[in-house]
């Protein structure tokens, strides 16, 4: 079993210490924190968070923690939402790996910006884009003309920066790799989308006919869209970022219910710590109650997902989309 990556943080960290060395060194390719924070400074990008998420992304020197990286990968070359969170509480600070639902605010900002380039390991390399969302292959490496800016000297790098900032970055940095990410998308199929995409028009609509959706989490852009926002501030709810993100929400203007569905073709499921969690925010909100269920692709996902972990909650609902007629109940003798 592939070992977890906070282990192989911890791991590393332990082993450092003990070897008296640096967890991680004072530079990395030359570049140092410092010149970090100066250039994140510039435009206008201060958070601490976002500093050591661009300085996790410079190691060269640490093998890379994804499983089936290319032979002699190093971090640098790409790494998870998960991985940058770990590198940056645990081996740069000696702590606990950073809430992954703060990607917002130490991944985002510099991607919408162009700085971190989305990619995917797929058949042992990496390929622009991320094709399958909330997949575990899906990573993230400095842009190419980002990383030359921070690698170069005083007196030079703001001249490059300078430059970089006129070409528009927002606009046509993300266009390009938007083109990219979508000609890697022919190559990857994407289960996720379309599991959660058959949750909504199948499932939802035939078993929670009075049912509004009211958010999504079927990419890696904005976490709520402007449409979203609006119906949730219809709905009176409201995520903050400590709440367990659903894959979708639903809600009853009739019963002021709420309705959480996961679409599970990794991991996922409605488990115990997923009812609580959703049930508290209900609570929050003054909703009369919330329903949950887990959808599969198929009644062979369904059967190695819960022969293994046997996680689905007593009181959620199983609904297969190879066996689209009918949900199940998940109920207890106990």
């Amino acid at each position: 079993m592939m070992p977890k990556v906070d282990d192989v943080a911890a791991k590393l960290r332990k082993q450092r210490m003990s070897e008296s060395k640096p967890t991680v060194p004072d530079k990395l390719q030359g570049v140092s924190k410092q010149k970090v924070q100066q250039v994140l400074a510039e435009l206008s990008l201060t958070n601490l968070d976002l500093v050591d998420a661009v300085y996790a992304l410079l190691d060269n020197e640490t093998d890379n923690w994804m499983r089936n990286a290319p032979k002699g990968a190093k971090f640098a070359d790409g790494a998870t939402t998960a991985g940058i969170a770990c590198h940056i509480g645990i081996l740069q600070r000696g702590k606990t790996k950073l809430d992954r639902e703060g990607r917002d605010y130490w991944i985002k900002p510099l991607r919408d910006l162009g700085g971190f380039e989305a990619i995917y390991l797929h058949d042992d390399q990496f390929i622009a884009g991320h094709p399958k969302p909330k997949s575990p292959s899906s990573a993230y490496k400095l842009e190419d003309n980002f990383h030359m800016i921070l690698a170069a000297p005083d007196g030079e790098w703001q001249h490059l920066l300078a430059e970089w900032i006129k070409e528009d970055v927002a606009r046509k940095r993300v266009e390009f790799q938007a083109s990219l990410a979508k000609t890697a998308s022919a190559l990857v199929s994407n289960d996720h989308g379309d599991l959660i995409k058959a949750s909504v028009e199948h499932y939802a609509a035939k078993f929670l006919p009075d049912f509004r959706v009211l958010y999504v989490d079927d990419s890696d852009g904005d976490r709520v869209s402007i449409e979203e926002a609006e119906a949730m501030k219809m709905a009176g709810v409201s995520f903050n970022l400590g709440d367990a993100w659903p894959d979708i929400l639903m809600w009853n203007p009739k019963t002021n219910w709420l309705w959480v569905i996961e679409a599970v073709t990794s991991d996922g499921e409605v488990d115990i710590s997923k009812i609580t969690k959703m049930t508290e925010f209900a609570k929050r909100h003054g909703k009369s109650g919330i329903g949950f269920t887990t959808t599969y692709l198929t009644w062979k996902r369904a059967a190695a997902r819960q022969g293994t972990h046997r996680n689905a909650a007593i009181g959620s609902y199983i609904w297969i989309q190879a066996d689209p007629a009918k949900q199940f109940l998940v109920e207890s003798f106990g």
